[in-house]
């Protein structure tokens, strides 16, 4: 069984974690069939916008911890958390920088690694019988996967160490409630909502949603005037492409826009 799967739908690209017998665990196999999906997706020009999901009920609940202990018996700590570097921070590049929305459909367990993956796409749709916490220091670890630098600016700081130290579990709701989710659903909805929503950003103005991907993520440390700087090369980077001529000419008309992503 493949760890991974893709399945393509026109323009959108479904990426599914294909291990729920371990609750979507990330063993060596799986870490590097993700990196290497997420990789193909982002460079492929076909794909406008990528739905990331876990089958079984469940997101990702992280590092499978049964290769992990062996690991470390085996080769030590220095071998064992290459990983870090190796998988997990190409899989978190991979999803805040490539030039497409990448939508999280999360059911189930979202936890430690699993909760950085997901807070590093565009936006979630949660599940409210989904289960969230960082819960590496449960195991006597620090934050990977970006959380320290994704979690305090989601929630503040003052609730991201709350929720890194203390690891305690927290709801769907509760998520909604912090601002982490974009469209709440009941249990087993949350895959039909993302892909809804997948599709409706795979029609949209691609180049537009890349260069809004780029200043979102760079301006956290700009002054307002660098801030307006980076936003006027970008507009004229957007305002120069086919989708916002022909969507302008459209606006005029009085018709719906059909945007190609060019």
């Amino acid at each position: 069984m493949e760890p991974v799967l893709v399945d393509r739908r026109d323009a959108l690209a479904i990426v599914t974690i294909n291990r729920a017998e371990r609750r979507n665990a990330l063993d060596a196999e799986a870490k590097v069939a993700l990196r290497e999906a997420l990789a193909a997706v982002a460079e492929d020009d076909g794909v406008r916008a990528v739905v990331l999901t876990g089958s079984g009920g469940h997101f990702c609940a992280g590092q499978d911890l049964k290769g992990h202990a062996r690991t470390l018996e085996e080769e030590g700590p220095e071998a064992t958390f290459a990983t870090v570097a190796d998988d997990y921070v190409p899989v978190i590049r991979s999803l805040t920088t490539m030039s497409k929305p990448v939508v999280a459909a999360i059911e189930g367990a979202c936890v430690s690694a699993g909760l950085g993956i997901a807070l590093a796409c565009d936006l979630r749709v949660v599940a409210t019988s989904a289960s969230f916490a960082t819960a590496f220091s449960a195991i006597g670890l620090t934050t990977d996967s970006g959380l320290a630098y994704t979690l305090p600016r989601m929630v503040g700081d003052a609730k991201a160490r709350e929720l890194v130290l203390l690891g305690e579990s927290f709801s769907g709701e509760q998520a909604h409630a912090w601002g982490l989710v974009a469209r709440l659903t009941q249990g087993g909805g949350a895959l039909e909502q993302a892909t809804e929503l997948g599709s409706r950003l795979a029609a949209g103005p691609t180049a537009a949603y890349a260069e809004s991907k780029a200043l979102l993520a760079a301006t956290w440390d700009h002054s307002l005037d660098e801030t307006m700087q980076v936003e006027a090369e970008a507009q004229l980077r957007a305002g120069s492409t086919e989708d916002h001529q022909l969507a302008v000419k459209a606006f005029l008309a009085k018709e719906r826009p059909v945007f190609s992503g060019r």
